[in-house]
């Protein structure tokens, strides 16, 4: 018998962080958080999650901060649910 199984991302996620000054060019309203999940599959179906990376990105200055790299307003924000669009 054979099995197909191992790891995939799924998709991204992407969210405005609105309201939040890049601490690099000191701009409003230009961060971007980018969310993407790994998961473990078993014949090409999703079972569990098995990390997330997240990273924030300046649309301004392209700076890019890691998880370790936010702020504490930038950790508030994400926390937070998305509104229901």
């Amino acid at each position: 018998m054979i099995l197909f199984f191992g790891t995939r991302p799924g998709k991204e996620k992407i969210r405005k962080l609105h309201n939040l000054k890049c601490s690099f060019c000191g701009q409003v309203n230009t961060l971007s958080a980018y969310i993407r999940s790994n998961y473990f599959h078993l014949f090409w179906i999703k079972l569990f999650k098995i990390s997330t990376s997240e990273v924030i990105e300046c649309s301004h200055c392209k700076r890019v901060y890691y998880k370790d790299e936010f702020t504490e307003a930038m950790k508030e924000v994400l926390k937070q649910k998305d509104p229901i669009a």
